[in-house]
């Protein structure tokens, strides 16, 4: 929104942006709910978060997609682990397992949207996307330890 917010696209983005508010504020619900301790790296990856969406998004509308793309593709997948494990448990609340379905399903749509937009014509994607989700998925083993 910093970057991008009064271009075309900006509308799309605010959208995403908004479900991602929803998303955050239902997991402090839920954490809250299950006396979960959240990761103690979250301010770092709140600014590494903003960062990487500022920095994509100076490449341009397609630079900013591709980020959507890497982004969504990993926590799709982390949401579908999560959903495993939790249909694996015989005791798994039923809000909870609802709630990382929502939010897996939108991750898919944002993914979606941003193939849409253009992202695999933003220069050097496979590389761009491929570093993406390697610190994505870092941040998310790192973060089931710290």
């Amino acid at each position: 929104m910093a970057v991008l917010g009064n271009t075309s696209v900006g509308p799309k983005i605010k959208e995403m942006w908004e479900q991602e508010k929803e998303h955050r504020a239902k997991f402090e619900e839920l954490i809250q709910k299950y006396r979960v301790r959240p990761t103690v790296l979250l301010p770092l990856w709140n600014i590494a978060g903003f960062a990487l969406g500022a920095g994509t998004a100076l490449l341009g509308e397609k630079g900013a997609m591709a980020c959507t793309v890497a982004v969504e593709s990993v926590i799709v997948d982390h949401y579908n682990d999560q959903l495993r494990k939790l249909i694996e448990s015989s005791n798994t609340d039923q809000e909870l397992l609802e709630a990382i379905k929502k939010f897996r399903d939108d991750e898919q749509e944002h993914h979606d949207t941003g193939i849409k937009y253009g992202a695999m014509e933003a220069p050097f994607y496979e590389m761009l996307t491929g570093v993406i989700k390697f610190g994505c998925k870092t941040a998310i083993e790192i973060s089931k330890v710290v």
